[in-house]
């Protein structure tokens, strides 16, 4: 999760800290051995008093290609794939020997883990994929209430 988005998230520097957040990124997957065929979603993570939302770009997508998980009782996995397909009209040769001059569009595997600080309820959380954003609702856990015991 980016440090700097969750300290400024509405400044007037938000455009620079995206672009350290790109670079972090990068330097991550060189340093972890992560191949060109990676990538790292982005999410907004936010609170309320009684859950965590998390709201995260993935077009092209669907319900299939996502994998949510819980890994320990306070973090959530969210992994998948992205492919590009390209479309051949009727009676046209394949794609062979076409060269890009950019490409931009975020292929490959992707793995996003999110820690949070208390309690969450999974048997509750809820998750959508709409227009290519992934909304998940994790609510927090109730707090145990005391119990007295008569003994008989």
């Amino acid at each position: 999760m980016s440090l700097t988005a969750r300290h400024f998230p509405d400044s007037q520097f938000s455009s620079i800290f995206r672009l350290l957040d790109d670079y972090n990124d990068h330097i991550t997957a060189r340093n972890t051995g992560l191949t060109a065929r990676s990538f790292t979603p982005k999410f907004d993570v936010r609170e309320t008093p009684e859950a965590y939302y998390l709201d995260g770009e993935l077009p092209g997508l669907t319900q299939k290609d996502i994998d949510l998980q819980f890994s320990d009782p306070h973090t959530l996995v969210v992994k998948g794939r992205i492919q590009r397909e390209h479309t051949v009209k009727e009676g046209e040769p394949p794609h062979t020997g076409h060269r890009y001059w950019v490409t931009e569009r975020s292929i490959g595997e992707f793995n996003r883990s999110f820690n949070f600080p208390t309690p969450v309820d999974q048997n509750r959380v809820k998750a959508s994929l709409k227009n290519g954003v992934l909304t998940v609702e994790i609510p927090k856990a109730t707090a145990p209430t005391a119990k007295k015991i008569t003994i008989e």
